[in-house]
Protein backbone atom coordinates (compact mmCIF):
# COMPACT_ATOMS: atom_id res chain seq x y z
CA UNK A 1 0.00 0.00 0.00
CA UNK A 2 1.60 2.97 -1.09
CA UNK A 3 1.59 6.10 1.60
CA UNK A 4 1.21 9.77 0.33
CA UNK A 5 2.53 12.43 2.55
CA UNK A 6 -0.49 15.00 3.52
CA UNK A 7 0.60 18.30 1.93
CA UNK A 8 0.68 21.21 4.40
CA UNK A 9 -1.75 24.13 3.13
CA UNK A 10 -0.01 27.15 1.71
CA UNK A 11 -0.01 29.98 4.45
CA UNK A 12 -2.77 32.35 4.05
CA UNK A 13 -2.82 36.08 4.59
CA UNK A 14 -4.48 37.64 7.83
CA UNK A 15 -6.59 40.75 8.34
CA UNK A 16 -5.57 43.18 11.19
CA UNK A 17 -7.55 45.67 12.55
CA UNK A 18 -5.91 48.81 14.01
CA UNK A 19 -6.54 50.07 17.13
CA UNK A 20 -6.31 53.83 18.43
CA UNK A 21 -3.15 53.02 19.59
CA UNK A 22 -1.84 52.55 16.67
CA UNK A 23 -3.53 55.13 14.29
CA UNK A 24 -1.04 57.48 12.57
CA UNK A 25 1.42 55.48 12.03
CA UNK A 26 2.99 54.83 8.50
CA UNK A 27 2.24 51.24 7.18
CA UNK A 28 5.61 50.77 6.37
CA UNK A 29 6.68 50.92 10.31
CA UNK A 30 3.17 49.40 11.16
CA UNK A 31 4.42 46.37 9.14
CA UNK A 32 8.07 46.47 10.28
CA UNK A 33 6.74 45.76 14.05
CA UNK A 34 4.06 43.00 13.03
CA UNK A 35 6.64 41.23 10.27
CA UNK A 36 9.17 41.35 12.80
CA UNK A 37 12.52 40.28 11.12
CA UNK A 38 11.23 40.91 7.28
CA UNK A 39 13.94 43.02 5.93
CA UNK A 40 12.51 46.47 4.77
CA UNK A 41 13.04 46.23 1.33
CA UNK A 42 10.70 43.34 1.08
CA UNK A 43 7.96 45.17 3.19
CA UNK A 44 8.16 47.62 0.53
CA UNK A 45 8.28 45.36 -2.22
CA UNK A 46 4.89 43.51 -0.54
CA UNK A 47 2.97 47.73 -0.55
CA UNK A 48 4.05 48.72 -3.82
CA UNK A 49 2.73 45.26 -5.58
CA UNK A 50 -0.36 45.42 -3.65
CA UNK A 51 0.11 42.49 -1.58
CA UNK A 52 -0.18 44.82 1.13
CA UNK A 53 -3.86 46.58 1.26
CA UNK A 54 -6.17 48.11 3.79
CA UNK A 55 -9.58 48.05 3.45
CA UNK A 56 -9.39 46.10 0.13
CA UNK A 57 -7.28 48.83 -1.64
CA UNK A 58 -3.99 49.76 -2.69
CA UNK A 59 -2.03 52.23 -0.46
CA UNK A 60 1.38 53.87 -0.07
CA UNK A 61 4.41 53.77 1.65
CA UNK A 62 3.26 56.60 3.22
CA UNK A 63 -0.10 56.26 4.31
CA UNK A 64 -0.87 56.69 7.74
CA UNK A 65 -3.23 54.37 9.55
CA UNK A 66 -6.26 55.25 11.10
CA UNK A 67 -8.79 53.57 13.66
CA UNK A 68 -10.46 50.61 12.44
CA UNK A 69 -8.54 50.20 9.05
CA UNK A 70 -8.43 46.05 8.07
CA UNK A 71 -5.12 45.59 6.88
CA UNK A 72 -4.32 42.78 4.82
CA UNK A 73 -1.21 41.17 5.76
CA UNK A 74 0.73 38.73 3.17
CA UNK A 75 2.11 35.55 4.18
CA UNK A 76 5.40 36.42 4.00
CA UNK A 77 7.94 33.63 4.19
CA UNK A 78 11.66 34.76 5.94
CA UNK A 79 13.87 32.28 7.69
CA UNK A 80 14.78 35.42 10.42
CA UNK A 81 11.26 36.63 10.72
CA UNK A 82 10.87 34.95 14.32
CA UNK A 83 13.98 34.79 15.62
CA UNK A 84 14.80 37.88 17.56
CA UNK A 85 18.21 39.63 17.27
CA UNK A 86 20.92 38.45 19.93
CA UNK A 87 21.59 42.16 21.80
CA UNK A 88 24.66 42.24 24.36
CA UNK A 89 22.51 42.42 27.72
CA UNK A 90 24.81 45.43 28.82
CA UNK A 91 24.23 47.40 25.72
CA UNK A 92 22.10 49.72 27.20
CA UNK A 93 24.95 50.75 30.08
CA UNK A 94 26.24 52.43 27.37
CA UNK A 95 23.58 54.58 25.59
CA UNK A 96 23.19 57.40 28.56
CA UNK A 97 19.45 58.47 29.80
CA UNK A 98 19.55 62.60 29.23
CA UNK A 99 15.66 62.94 29.86
CA UNK A 100 12.97 60.57 31.11
CA UNK A 101 9.09 60.19 32.31
CA UNK A 102 6.29 57.91 31.83
CA UNK A 103 5.61 60.08 28.53
CA UNK A 104 8.74 59.94 26.36
CA UNK A 105 12.85 60.15 26.56
CA UNK A 106 15.59 61.16 25.00
CA UNK A 107 18.79 59.48 24.89
CA UNK A 108 22.49 60.03 23.91
CA UNK A 109 22.96 58.02 20.79
CA UNK A 110 26.44 56.66 20.26
CA UNK A 111 28.44 57.25 16.66
CA UNK A 112 28.12 53.54 14.88
CA UNK A 113 24.81 52.92 16.53
CA UNK A 114 22.08 52.85 13.68
CA UNK A 115 18.79 53.68 15.17
CA UNK A 116 17.04 50.64 13.62
CA UNK A 117 18.00 47.51 12.14
CA UNK A 118 18.47 47.08 8.27
CA UNK A 119 20.73 45.83 5.59
CA UNK A 120 23.67 44.30 7.06
CA UNK A 121 22.74 45.52 10.43
CA UNK A 122 20.61 42.80 13.06
CA UNK A 123 19.36 45.67 14.96
CA UNK A 124 19.46 48.93 15.83
CA UNK A 125 19.04 50.89 19.32
CA UNK A 126 15.25 50.71 18.70
CA UNK A 127 15.43 47.01 19.07
CA UNK A 128 17.29 47.19 21.81
CA UNK A 129 15.73 49.13 24.01
CA UNK A 130 12.41 47.44 23.07
CA UNK A 131 14.48 43.96 24.08
CA UNK A 132 15.97 44.73 26.95
CA UNK A 133 13.33 47.25 28.46
CA UNK A 134 10.04 44.60 28.07
CA UNK A 135 8.11 46.56 30.74
CA UNK A 136 7.64 49.41 27.94
CA UNK A 137 5.21 48.45 26.08
CA UNK A 138 4.86 50.92 23.15
CA UNK A 139 8.56 52.65 22.16
CA UNK A 140 8.67 54.33 18.89
CA UNK A 141 11.44 56.22 17.49
CA UNK A 142 10.37 60.15 17.15
CA UNK A 143 13.00 60.76 15.01
CA UNK A 144 16.21 59.15 13.34
CA UNK A 145 19.86 60.02 13.27
CA UNK A 146 22.48 58.64 10.90
CA UNK A 147 24.39 55.99 12.13
CA UNK A 148 27.62 57.85 12.38
CA UNK A 149 26.25 60.97 13.83
CA UNK A 150 25.92 60.98 17.97
CA UNK A 151 23.59 62.92 20.60
CA UNK A 152 20.43 63.53 21.19
CA UNK A 153 17.98 61.02 19.68
CA UNK A 154 13.74 60.37 21.16
CA UNK A 155 11.72 57.45 21.68
CA UNK A 156 8.08 58.04 22.75
CA UNK A 157 6.24 55.90 25.25
CA UNK A 158 3.11 56.81 24.18
CA UNK A 159 1.35 57.23 21.26
CA UNK A 160 -0.06 60.74 21.92
CA UNK A 161 3.72 61.73 23.21
CA UNK A 162 4.76 60.88 19.47
CA UNK A 163 2.18 62.49 17.65
CA UNK A 164 3.12 65.59 19.73
CA UNK A 165 6.40 65.40 19.35
CA UNK A 166 6.39 64.97 15.40
CA UNK A 167 3.88 67.66 14.97
CA UNK A 168 6.92 69.83 16.77
CA UNK A 169 8.83 68.27 14.05
CA UNK A 170 6.83 68.84 11.30
CA UNK A 171 3.77 70.96 10.75
CA UNK A 172 4.80 73.30 13.24
CA UNK A 173 8.43 73.36 13.30
CA UNK A 174 9.04 74.27 16.90
CA UNK A 175 11.44 71.91 18.11
CA UNK A 176 15.08 73.38 17.89
CA UNK A 177 17.61 70.89 16.65
CA UNK A 178 21.17 71.91 17.18
CA UNK A 179 24.68 70.09 16.19
CA UNK A 180 27.93 70.76 16.50
CA UNK A 181 30.45 69.68 13.31
CA UNK A 182 34.14 70.37 12.63
CA UNK A 183 34.51 71.67 8.94
CA UNK A 184 37.07 72.01 6.99
CA UNK A 185 38.42 75.54 6.14
CA UNK A 186 38.16 79.43 8.37
CA UNK A 187 34.57 80.04 8.11
CA UNK A 188 33.80 83.72 6.30
CA UNK A 189 31.53 85.83 8.04
CA UNK A 190 29.03 85.12 11.07
CA UNK A 191 25.69 82.90 10.31
CA UNK A 192 24.32 81.86 7.46
CA UNK A 193 21.10 80.53 6.22
CA UNK A 194 21.62 77.61 3.69
CA UNK A 195 18.31 76.90 2.23
CA UNK A 196 19.61 74.67 -1.02
CA UNK A 197 16.62 72.29 -1.72
CA UNK A 198 17.45 68.46 -1.55
CA UNK A 199 16.23 65.27 -3.48
CA UNK A 200 17.09 61.36 -2.37
CA UNK A 201 19.55 59.73 -5.04
CA UNK A 202 19.82 55.91 -5.34
CA UNK A 203 22.48 54.32 -7.13
CA UNK A 204 22.65 50.17 -7.57
CA UNK A 205 25.92 49.07 -5.05
CA UNK A 206 26.48 52.61 -3.94
CA UNK A 207 25.31 54.60 -0.73
CA UNK A 208 22.09 56.62 -0.43
CA UNK A 209 23.12 59.85 -0.48
CA UNK A 210 21.17 63.59 -0.78
CA UNK A 211 21.86 66.13 -3.46
CA UNK A 212 21.25 69.78 -4.00
CA UNK A 213 18.39 70.26 -6.54
CA UNK A 214 16.44 73.23 -7.21
CA UNK A 215 13.63 70.74 -7.48
CA UNK A 216 13.83 68.81 -4.63
CA UNK A 217 12.54 68.90 -0.92
CA UNK A 218 13.01 72.37 1.01
CA UNK A 219 16.00 72.29 3.35
CA UNK A 220 16.59 74.96 5.74
CA UNK A 221 19.54 75.41 8.48
CA UNK A 222 21.31 77.97 10.03
CA UNK A 223 25.13 77.68 10.49
CA UNK A 224 27.10 79.65 12.86
CA UNK A 225 30.62 79.80 13.66
CA UNK A 226 31.71 79.01 17.04
CA UNK A 227 35.79 78.72 16.69
CA UNK A 228 38.09 78.65 14.18
CA UNK A 229 41.08 76.93 14.08
CA UNK A 230 44.36 79.01 11.98
CA UNK A 231 46.56 75.93 12.58
CA UNK A 232 47.94 74.10 9.84
CA UNK A 233 44.64 72.64 9.71
CA UNK A 234 42.52 75.03 8.86
CA UNK A 235 39.44 74.30 10.34
CA UNK A 236 35.94 75.63 12.06
CA UNK A 237 33.98 74.37 14.51
CA UNK A 238 30.50 75.28 14.02
CA UNK A 239 26.20 75.06 15.19
CA UNK A 240 24.16 73.84 12.91
CA UNK A 241 20.19 74.28 13.55
CA UNK A 242 18.11 72.24 10.88
CA UNK A 243 14.93 74.20 10.29
CA UNK A 244 13.61 70.68 8.11
CA UNK A 245 14.76 67.22 8.60
CA UNK A 246 16.04 65.91 5.44
CA UNK A 247 18.46 63.18 5.07
CA UNK A 248 22.01 64.30 5.45
CA UNK A 249 20.95 67.73 5.13
CA UNK A 250 23.71 68.97 8.11
CA UNK A 251 26.05 67.25 5.88
CA UNK A 252 25.04 68.02 2.30
CA UNK A 253 24.72 71.97 2.90
CA UNK A 254 28.08 72.35 4.93
CA UNK A 255 29.67 70.54 1.71
CA UNK A 256 28.00 72.75 -0.54
CA UNK A 257 29.05 75.69 1.27
CA UNK A 258 32.00 75.00 0.79
CA UNK A 259 32.64 73.35 4.28
CA UNK A 260 32.84 69.65 4.24
CA UNK A 261 32.39 68.16 7.66
CA UNK A 262 35.44 66.35 8.98
CA UNK A 263 35.65 62.35 9.04
CA UNK A 264 32.75 62.41 6.32
CA UNK A 265 33.16 59.70 3.79
CA UNK A 266 30.06 60.58 1.20
CA UNK A 267 30.38 64.28 0.88
CA UNK A 268 33.55 65.37 2.52
CA UNK A 269 37.36 66.04 1.10
CA UNK A 270 39.80 62.85 1.29
CA UNK A 271 42.80 65.14 2.09
CA UNK A 272 41.28 66.99 5.24
CA UNK A 273 39.51 63.53 6.45
CA UNK A 274 43.42 62.45 6.08
CA UNK A 275 44.84 65.15 8.50
CA UNK A 276 41.62 64.72 10.83
CA UNK A 277 42.75 61.23 10.90
CA UNK A 278 46.34 61.66 12.21
CA UNK A 279 44.82 63.94 14.89
CA UNK A 280 42.58 61.06 16.25
CA UNK A 281 39.22 61.47 14.17
CA UNK A 282 38.09 57.87 13.55
CA UNK A 283 34.37 58.75 12.85
CA UNK A 284 32.06 61.39 11.13
CA UNK A 285 32.66 64.90 13.81
CA UNK A 286 28.74 65.83 13.63
CA UNK A 287 27.35 65.36 16.91
CA UNK A 288 23.21 66.27 18.06
CA UNK A 289 24.30 68.22 20.91
CA UNK A 290 20.90 69.97 22.00
CA UNK A 291 17.25 69.85 21.32
CA UNK A 292 14.79 72.55 22.56
CA UNK A 293 11.03 71.21 22.66
CA UNK A 294 7.97 71.55 24.28
CA UNK A 295 6.57 68.96 26.69
CA UNK A 296 4.33 66.54 25.04
CA UNK A 297 1.95 66.47 27.37
CA UNK A 298 2.37 69.67 29.67
CA UNK A 299 3.45 71.56 27.13
CA UNK A 300 6.20 72.80 29.27
CA UNK A 301 9.66 74.24 27.47
CA UNK A 302 12.70 71.76 27.82
CA UNK A 303 16.18 72.12 26.82
CA UNK A 304 18.38 68.95 26.61
CA UNK A 305 21.70 68.48 25.96
CA UNK A 306 24.26 66.13 25.22
CA UNK A 307 28.03 66.90 26.15
CA UNK A 308 30.79 66.35 22.91
CA UNK A 309 31.88 62.65 23.38
CA UNK A 310 35.56 62.00 24.77
CA UNK A 311 36.75 61.55 20.69
CA UNK A 312 35.91 64.91 19.36
CA UNK A 313 36.71 66.76 22.50
CA UNK A 314 40.14 65.24 21.69
CA UNK A 315 40.22 66.47 18.48
CA UNK A 316 39.70 69.85 19.16
CA UNK A 317 41.61 69.91 22.25
CA UNK A 318 44.87 68.85 19.33
CA UNK A 319 43.74 71.45 17.00
CA UNK A 320 43.88 74.01 19.61
CA UNK A 321 47.70 73.32 20.85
Amino acid sequence: MSVHKQQAAPPKARLRVVNTEEQGQRIDNFLIKVLKGVPKSRIYKAVRSGEVRVNGSRIKVSYKLKSGDKVRIPPIRYAQANQPAVIPPNLLDSIPVLFEDQYFLVVDKPAGLAVHGGTGMQYGLIEAFRQLRPETEFLELVHRLDRETSGCLMLAKTRKALLALQQQLGQERTMGKYYLALVEGVWKGKTRTVNFCLTRKTETGKDKRSVVDRNGQQATSKISPITRYHQSTLATLVEIELKTGRMHQARVHCSSSGYPIAGDRLYGENEFNKKMKKLGLGRLFLHSHKLKICHPITNKPLTLEARLPCQLLSVLGKLES
